[in-house]
């Protein structure tokens, strides 16, 4: 450990020598407006015919990113930044020359837009170039909301209490946003804010943009942001949100027809201690709204990633993200298979699928300066399967340069044993969007942790470094990392242990005339190899290839042609690979090809094809893999699809299938109904959850969210048998001070 440790020391100094003088220029040109400051009140309703819109002066035309960086938009848009001392007001009118033509096609809260017509916000209340809050509309009017963290990293799950209203009129559509300064953070007595805004015209593929607009920037790069000023006499109140919530459950158990009414109070509470530093906690939480997770069916030796959705957890939880989380594979390339997370929040509350309820959890999490802090304990109450325990998670990061920092992360607890387990770890990331002075991204990373679990502190620990180029044409990265044995974060995930992991791969990414109707052709080349800690001997190693990824003007998208994914495995044991179906030790090679077609998401009716054959283990594989959406706009959607595979071993023939079908609802973007219907072949269970929102108004909610569970009878072939039934109810009001 201190030889890697030594070593890791020297990488960051000499990653430091060579990135420190990339650093932006200072006197590169940055777009900058001054907010217009008003008194008279403000109705939002999507017009734009108040005198203070009129009267006030516009940010600036946007620029053309896609399809031709630099160039005028095809369509004007219209841009006025206003404020009280309450609110940020944004107005926006979309001119266009075939308003018939807009597309919106949803309207649910926290709905995906990459179908619709679209308008972006970010706002940098820091200037820290790194971090953000990000607001998102179509002319249907949706409330879409996230985080922004790490320079282009994303939390869309984030709920903000915020209001927007748009209106479609016979020369475009229009949208007017009030941002509330209750909802936001920022440092007291600074006047400027880092600001962008992007307007998508879907049926043309076309991005414009304020700042920042070039190929191989993206939006959420908020270093390429531009600025907005005078932000002065801004005010929080008190600073003080208290929901109290009522949380009910029915449960009805076929096997001997019982029901179980449960009801229980709750509290969540938020305070801004300083304008940058917030305090959130929750009393006898309740979850009961949380969506369920999408089946998956494993074909690996190793676990499967499922991500966070629990609102508590959700809220900054950017503040916690680790440098081994940072580089992620362009699209299509599959992952890594070694993810670590130093800190996964759903190691709390939850243990082997079962809810471990919570007494209180209390979170602090801001800015001083230039350093950032996140603080979380949590008190778990005694369940059948675990005593009550107390698990703690402590995160700072010093910001240098522009999109720089070093980092430490401690966690305490362990949810799953009575023994103490706590991990230490260390990280660091030096990034630039002017790598070498030519306006590229480069980003250098590095960590170092160690766990200490169930008293082994023997190869426990795991370290590594990665490098980036992700640009438009050209792309490129490398990560390297080490997986100790007997590491193993109580309060976090890894993937597989006992292994040293390589990956290099890059890209070549060019952009055609529109005249050929192909708009991006991509290509991949990506290497990854495990090695054993142990025996030395290589585990794994694969070889993809995507030599045709062709992006067309339509929307339409061959995604793979005859993609090569060239495998090795080496099994140290036998692999239950399905019931029944055992691979014995040895060596395995085999090339899985894959082909996939995409259509066009602004049509009503979409899908996309996927079809992998080829050598697969001892023997071969077929997976076939659909999906169908219908839309009719903006209220409703259904979208069926469907996972299978077809294996033949010598060791046993076998079939995996996953089926689900989406069905959504929206009276409006405050009233919205969905339903995810879910069939896997392994567990031969079907389920069913349906779930209303209804906001009265933002942060005011009511849930209603009903499941219903069969299990297959494979005697009788498709006869299912009902399982128990559950009702759950949630109500909560805001009131903000």
């Amino acid at each position: 450990m201190l030889v890697a440790v030594c070593a890791w020391q020297w990488f960051v100094v000499a990653v430091m020598c060579v990135a420190a003088p990339q650093q932006s220029d200072p006197t590169d040109p940055v777009r900058s407006v001054v907010v217009t400051a008003v008194t008279a009140e403000i109705t939002i309703d999507g017009s734009l015919d108040e005198a203070q819109w009129r009267q006030a002066p516009k940010i600036g035309n946007l620029v053309q990113r896609i399809p031709e960086a630099g160039a005028m938009p095809t369509e004007k848009t219209e841009v006025t930044l206003l404020y009280d001392k309450d609110n940020l007001y944004i107005g926006v009118m979309c001119y266009d020359s075939e308003p018939q033509r807009v597309l919106a096609s949803e309207m649910a809260r926290d709905a995906s837009l990459r179908a619709d017509d679209r308008l972006e916000v970010v706002l940098d209340t820091f200037r820290d170039q790194s971090n953000a809050y990000y607001f998102s509309t179509n002319p249907a009017g949706a409330l879409v909301d996230g985080l922004v963290f790490a320079n282009g990293e994303t939390n869309n799950d984030w709920d903000a209490i915020w209001i927007v209203r748009t209106e479609q009129t016979d020369e475009g559509w229009s949208a007017e946003f009030a941002i509330p300064f209750k909802t936001l953070s920022f440092p007291a007595g600074e006047t400027v804010w880092g600001f962008n805004i992007s307007r998508t015209i879907q049926r043309k593929l076309e991005e414009n943009r304020w700042a920042g607009a070039r190929f191989q920037t993206q939006f959420f790069q908020i270093s390429e942001a531009g600025e907005i000023t005078n932000l002065e006499g801004l005010t929080q109140g008190v600073g003080l949100d208290i929901r109290p919530f009522m949380a009910g459950r029915w449960l009805h158990r076929t096997v001997n027809g019982d029901d179980v009414v449960e009801g229980k109070p709750g509290l969540d509470l938020f305070y801004n201690i300083t304008p940058s530093l917030k305090l959130s906690v929750t009393a006898n939480t309740d979850f009961g709204e949380t969506e369920v997770d999408a089946r998956q069916i494993n074909l690996t030796r190793f676990s499967i990633f499922f991500p966070e959705k629990r609102s508590f957890f959700l809220q900054d939880a950017g503040v916690f993200n680790f440098a081994t989380t940072g580089i992620d594979p362009p699209g299509g390339i599959p992952n890594t298979g070694a993810e670590i997370f130093p800190f996964f929040s759903r190691k709390i509350g939850l243990l082997g699928g079962q809810e471990v309820p919570i007494n209180y959890g209390a979170k602090l999490t801001g800015k001083v300066g230039r350093t950032e802090m996140g603080m979380l304990d949590v008190r778990t109450r005694e369940a059948s399967n675990v005593d009550a325990k107390d698990l703690f998670v402590g995160r700072i990061k010093q910001n240098f340069l522009e999109q720089s920092y070093v980092g430490a992360i401690v966690t305490g607890g362990n949810p799953a044993s009575r023994l103490s387990s706590n991990t230490i770890g260390v990280d660091m990331r030096l990034a630039t969007s002017n790598f070498l002075g030519s306006d590229r991204n480069m980003a250098l990373s590095a960590f170092g942790l160690t766990s200490n679990n169930e008293g082994v502190s023997r190869n426990n620990s795991s370290y590594g470094f990665g490098a980036q180029y992700p640009n438009d044409k050209f792309a490129a990265q490398i990560q390297w990392r080490e997986i100790q044995e007997n590491f193993d974060p109580a309060i976090g995930f890894v993937q597989r242990s006992n292994v040293r992991m390589l990956r290099a791969g890059g890209s070549f990414n060019p952009r055609l005339k529109q005249s050929t109707g192909i708009q991006q052709m991509q290509h991949d080349v990506f290497y990854t190899r495990f090695t054993r800690l142990d025996n030395g001997l290589v585990e794994t190693s694969n070889l993809y290839v995507t030599m045709v990824d062709w992006h067309l003007n339509s929307g339409d998208s061959l995604h793979s042609l005859f993609d090569a994914n060239v495998t090795y495995e080496r099994l140290f044991e036998p692999f239950e690979i399905s019931p029944g179906v055992v691979l014995p030790v040895g060596e395995y090679r085999f090339t899985p090809w894959r082909i996939m077609f995409m259509s066009a998401q602004k049509r009503r009716i979409h899908g996309r094809i996927g079809f992998n054959f080829g050598n697969f283990w001892s023997g071969t594989a077929k997976v076939i893999e659909t999906a169908l959406t219908y839309k009719a706009p903006p209220w409703f959607s259904i979208s069926l699809n469907t996972n299978q595979t077809f294996a033949s071993l010598p060791q046993g023939d076998f079939i995996a299938r996953i089926y689900s079908a989406q069905v959504n609802y929206a009276v409006s973007s405050f009233f919205s109904l969905s339903n995810l219907i879910q069939f896997d072949n392994r567990s031969e269970n079907l389920g069913l959850q349906s779930r209303v929102r209804w906001t009265i108004e933002p942060g005011n909610d009511v849930f209603f969210i009903f499941g219903q569970g069969w299990v297959q009878d494979l005697e009788r072939g498709y006869d299912f048998r009902r399982q128990d039934s559950r009702l759950a109810m949630k109500f909560q009001y805001t009131f903000r001070f």
